[in-house]
């Protein structure tokens, strides 16, 4: 990914529940108390990018050196989406759970040992590949109209890029068999 992939800066400000394991003054305005220092156990949800800094980061005691917070799967990549992905890839609109779904599933996959949601999310996309590129070749020419539209709502944005390119493949290969038979 690139430094301004507008993707890539979006799904890096994706909240992420969050656990602070030590007491931070001055950082009360976090949770709403700015006379207050960050009490140990407080539970917030913070950019990605933030949050991963807070949890790779150490704190130089030589005793306890312990990042600042512990990190939580979120909300999108939770149990219950998790378990209704395996049961059918296909009935989760994904951008109801996250614009960005595989791009914060695959930040996840490098900051958390998840053996099996990493095979989740690859028979996901898969999956659901197959479907978007069977709407890709349906769809009229603009790329959307009657149910692509619909079908593209549910998309993240990893899967309407391939719809897209999907659609101008088929709508190029389309105009070259054109030339081809007017010869």
């Amino acid at each position: 990914m690139s430094y301004y992939d507008i993707d890539s800066i979006l799904t890096d400000a994706e909240k992420i529940p969050c656990t602070f394991e030590l007491e931070l003054p001055d950082l009360g305005y976090l949770d709403n108390n700015p006379s207050q220092p960050l009490k140990v156990g407080t539970q917030l949800s913070l950019p990605l990018w933030l949050a991963e800094m807070l949890a790779l980061a150490n704190t130089g005691t030589s005793e306890d050196s312990r990042a600042p917070v512990t990190l939580n799967l979120p909300q999108a990549l939770s149990g219950q989406v998790v378990a209704a992905l395996k049961a059918d890839p296909r009935a989760i609109p994904l951008r109801d759970q996250s614009a960005h779904f595989y791009g914060l599933g695959t930040h996840m996959l490098d900051l958390f040992e998840e053996g099996e949601l990493g095979a989740v999310l690859r028979r996901t996309f898969v999956m659901r590949a197959t479907d978007i590129a069977l709407h890709a070749r349906k769809a009229g020419d603009d790329g959307v109209g009657g149910s692509s539209e619909d079908f593209l709502r549910g998309l993240d944005e990893w899967e309407r890029s391939l719809f897209r390119k999907a659609h101008e493949g088929t709508k190029s290969t389309k105009e070259w068999m054109d030339k081809v038979k007017k010869r």
